[in-house]
């Protein structure tokens, strides 16, 4: 979505940013908007690091059940 604004576009949007809020509130503005992207980032890697966990301990779980009833499969043919 960035990458279509351009140089121009990005220029005119930071004029106006500065008209609005003016040069005292800039800096207090860019922080608390690299803050935010910072925790939604922090979380964003959280949610996919807890998705790959969980998929890994399922492939466990499986991995586990199926050795589990090849072992009863073998030992009922020892019988």
């Amino acid at each position: 979505m960035l990458a279509n604004i351009g140089i121009p576009g990005l220029i005119l949007v930071l004029v106006i940013a500065l008209i609005i809020f003016g040069p005292s509130k800039l800096p207090e503005i860019g922080k608390a908007f690299g803050s935010t992207l910072k925790e939604f980032k922090k979380a964003t890697n959280e949610l996919i690091n807890d998705d790959s966990t969980v998929k890994t301990e399922e492939k466990n779980r499986l991995q586990v059940v199926d050795e589990a009833s090849s072992n009863k499969g073998s030992k009922s043919m020892e019988v």
